[in-house]
């Protein structure tokens, strides 16, 4: 079982990702492919008049503020745009997609945070009307029932509520949940740059290797979403799943070659 999950930034390769899970389909592989959906949020938010607001945490990750327009535009975006159009490619390829989000069936589900706490000019400031969360459930049954009825689940990372409110969720960390839940062997996540880098834009500085009980010592070296990608990677390996790959979404058979170990291999 492999979970698969694939960035939401620009010059991301869909085409290349859909033809090489259509052939590791067809070979046998049981995949589950997780997405996001942050450029096309940020472009239908700026085209709408409500522009796209980034804040830090204490801890000092960034992440997307999602007031409730803003959770709108992005059901609409990834849970509709991105996702179908991921359907409709596989579907061409012959692969029998499921496109849904994690609030269908409620396969993602967790607490809303009432309220974020966020640094600004220096400054730690709480926000509310805020509709993210945290995942504390996957909804392994309807997992299962698709994958064993040949269906590969596409999902876009929107989680329930215990209330039953859409949540925006993080979708490496999504992904790296479901992977727990289904006891993956592997967790590929895909970005726009080749692994982690040691320095950052410089892809000649691939880090290749790194041991799971180190992955704290590289958060300095780690990027923007890179932090919340090696989090992820930590939180699945320390739930038992076998490795996690951080790879190029950019190149042809991505998910293949990540699994020959190109990129950075974290087991």
């Amino acid at each position: 079982m492999i979970v698969i999950k694939v960035g939401g930034g620009a010059g991301i390769a869909y085409d290349t990702l859909c033809a090489d899970l259509a052939a590791l389909t067809r070979a046998g592989q049981r995949c589950v492919l997780v997405h996001g959906g942050s450029h096309e949020t940020n472009t239908l938010a700026e085209q709408v008049g409500h522009p796209p607001r980034f804040v830090t945490s204490p801890s000092g990750y960034t992440s997307r503020y999602t007031d409730r327009k803003t959770l709108e535009l992005f059901l609409m975006a990834a849970a509709g745009k991105v996702n179908k159009l991921i359907v409709e490619r596989l579907q061409g390829l012959g692969v029998n997609a499921v496109g849904l989000s994690g609030l269908d069936g409620r396969l993602l589900e967790g607490p809303r945070k009432a309220v974020i706490r966020i640094i600004e000019d220096g400054k730690q400031k709480v926000l509310r009307d805020d509709w993210t969360g945290t995942i504390e459930k996957v909804n392994t049954d309807l997992l299962h029932l698709l994958l064993n009825a040949g269906f590969l689940p596409v999902i876009a990372p929107i989680a329930a509520s215990y209330a039953g409110e859409a949540l925006n969720v993080d979708g490496d960390r999504a992904a790296a949940a479901i992977a727990v839940a289904l006891g993956a062997d592997t967790l590929v996540l895909l970005t726009n740059v080749p692994g982690l880098l040691r320095a950052f834009p410089d892809e000649h500085t691939l880090v290749r290797q790194i041991s799971r009980t180190d992955v704290e010592e590289y958060l300095p070296l780690a990027q923007g979403r890179m932090k919340k990608k090696l989090l992820g990677a930590s939180e699945a390996l320390t739930q038992g799943v076998g490795r996690v790959i951080l790879s190029d979404a950019r190149v042809a058979e991505p998910v293949s070659r990540a699994l020959t170990g190109e990129g950075t291999v974290i087991a």
